[in-house]
């Protein structure tokens, strides 16, 4: 299981990683932050990239917060990290 500390930028043009943020992961999410859309954008983009069900990414803390700690399971840290560094644009 994989653990990572996302900083959430909500209302993007497109779902993207925009690279690293002291020790976060900066996500642009094409979502509002309003009513969970930009959380439940977060789980889905993890998932679709980490190649798991929504049901295995799941927000630990910050669930309304800009900051959030995702654990996703079924995947390595280590290849987590490798997928979010590829996807850095």
């Amino acid at each position: 299981m994989a653990r990572i500390t996302i900083k959430a930028h909500p209302r993007a043009k497109r779902s993207a990683v925009a690279g690293r943020l002291g020790a976060a992961w900066k996500l642009d999410l094409a979502a509002p932050p309003a009513e969970g859309k930009a959380t439940e954008e977060c789980v889905r983009f993890l998932a679709e990239l980490a190649g798991v069900a929504r049901s295995r990414v799941r927000v630990v803390s910050g669930a309304t917060a800009r900051t959030k700690i995702v654990e996703v399971e079924g995947v390595a840290q280590e290849d987590l990290e490798a997928l979010l560094g590829r996807e850095t644009g």
